[in-house]
């Protein structure tokens, strides 16, 4: 086994194609904080509601949404669903089930970033 000294925090970059309203964006939708944002880097730095998890947004001049989804785990897709539709958030669909083992809902950020909230229902 690999003994790499992780620290115990995770950060997840994301592309976009202007920090501060994507920042704004996951604020609003998704209850983040900026705790860190530099115009001159291009980039917010934001924690999230998941303990030791955070996001970077870094900006870029033509966002290539390439990459797998950032998957969120919620405790009722359905009301969390519900909330963001009520934004104006886009899903991808309606609600998936899988083998009575988990739910899932695709939504997307302002420049098409794939995101997807899941909850387990055994």
């Amino acid at each position: 086994m690999a003994n790499l000294g992780f620290s115990g925090k995770l950060v997840c970059s994301v592309s976009v194609s202007d920090h501060r309203q994507s920042a704004a964006w996951y604020v609003e939708n998704l209850g983040f904080e900026v705790v860190f944002e530099s115009p001159e880097m291009g980039m917010s730095y934001l924690s999230t509601p998941i303990d030791n998890v955070w996001l970077d947004l870094s900006q870029v001049e033509r966002p290539e949404v390439k990459g797998p989804a950032l998957v969120w785990g919620v405790k009722s897709i359905d009301a969390a669903r519900f909330e963001l539709e009520a934004k104006g958030v886009r899903f991808d669909g309606p609600t998936r089930e899988y083998d009575g083992m988990v739910k899932l809902a695709t939504f997307f950020d302002p420049d098409g970033n794939t995101l997807m909230f899941y909850e387990s229902v055994r």
